[in-house]
């Protein structure tokens, strides 16, 4: 299952490595690939992740959730 999380914040490398780090660290997540220029995220998910477990990892980390679909 793939996800796109749109997340405002993200502008550097480190930004990129920062929300790749902690997406990878959470159960089920097992492909991150994360784009820059459109501040989204793709999730390659094994079975369904809670969107609220993703959204408060990448905002314990300082960036804004905008949008999961």
């Amino acid at each position: 299952m793939l996800k796109t999380i749109y997340i405002n914040g993200m502008q550097c490398e480190h930004c990129k490595m920062r929300v790749e780090k902690v997406l990878n660290s959470i159960n089920g997540i097992k492909n991150v690939s994360v784009n820059l220029d459109n501040k989204n995220v793709v999730i390659e998910c094994e079975g369904e992740i809670e969107e609220d477990n993703i959204k408060e990892a990448v905002e314990e980390i300082g960036f804004e959730v905008v949008d999961i679909k």
